[in-house]
C-alpha cells in the first residue's frame, strides 16, 4: 500500500471511536425491561453491537406486534441518559487534530437516530467532514453503501481512503468497497493493519 496516497480517514463509531458496551447494554436492556423481558444474552448483545437499531430490535422481539410496540417505545426514549456510559477512545480527539487539515475525516456507522446527539455531547460535531449513518443509505453494513457514499462525496478512489473498524461487518464492507481497513482491537479480522490504540494510526500514516 502507498500510504502517501491516502486522502481520507474514515471511522466506525461503536467499538472504535467509543467503547459502547455499557451504553448499548443499558439502552437495549431498558427496552427489554419495559416489556418484562430479561437482559440481553451475550449473543443478542454481539448482534446489536454491530447492526442497526432496527435490526437489533428485530433480533430482540420476534413477535410482530410486540416488535412494533417496542420500536415505538424505543423511539420515544431519549438517548441522553445513556451517553454517560459511553467511553471515548483516549486518543480520538488528539488524532483528529493531527489528521486535519492534511486528511479529510469521515464516519461510517450503523448507528441511526442517536449519532448526531453522540457527536454533539462529545463536542465532535465539527471534527468530521462527513458522517454517514444507516439512515443515509439503502443498505447498512455489511453492505459497502456507507463507504461508497464517502468515496463519492470526496470524489476519490477506494485506495485513497482507509477505514478504521472493529467488527466483521466493517471488514466485509471495506473489502466490498475496495477500501483498506485498519482493524481496531480485533486481531481476528482480516485487515491491512491491526492496532490497539488510535495513536498507532500516526505511525501507519507517518504523521
Amino acid at each position: 500500500m502507498l500510504m502517501n496516497n491516502i486522502k481520507v480517514v474514515a471511522f466506525d463509531c461503536d467499538g472504535v471511536m467509543f467503547d459502547t458496551v455499557k451504553a448499548n447494554t443499558a439502552y437495549y436492556n431498558n427496552v427489554l425491561h419495559h416489556f418484562n423481558r430479561p437482559d440481553m444474552t451475550p449473543e443478542q448483545f454481539a448482534y446489536s453491537h454491530m447492526h442497526t437499531a432496527d435490526e437489533a430490535m428485530a433480533k430482540l422481539f420476534d413477535d410482530k406486534k410486540m416488535l412494533e410496540a417496542a420500536q415505538n417505545y424505543r423511539k420515544s426514549m431519549s438517548y441522553l441518559p445513556f451517553l454517560k456510559y459511553m467511553e471515548i477512545e483516549p486518543y480520538l480527539k488528539p488524532l483528529l487534530e493531527r489528521l486535519r487539515p492534511k486528511y479529510r475525516t469521515a464516519v461510517a456507522t450503523n448507528r441511526t437516530d442517536t449519532m448526531k446527539r453522540v457527536l454533539i455531547e462529545h463536542t465532535l460535531e465539527d471534527c468530521f467532514d462527513i458522517v454517514v449513518t444507516a439512515l443515509d443509505v439503502k443498505r447498512p453494513k455489511p453492505h459497502p453503501d456507507e463507504l461508497l457514499k464517502i468515496l463519492e462525496h470526496f470524489q476519490i478512489e477506494p485506495q485513497q481512503a482507509i477505514y478504521v473498524g472493529d467488527s466483521e461487518l466493517d471488514a466485509i464492507a471495506a473489502k466490498s468497497a475496495g477500501i483498506p481497513i485498519i482493524a481496531y482491537n480485533n486481531k481476528s479480522l482480516s485487515a491491512n493493519f491491526h492496532i490497539n490504540s488510535l495513536k498507532e494510526i500516526e505511525d501507519i500514516l507517518e504523521i
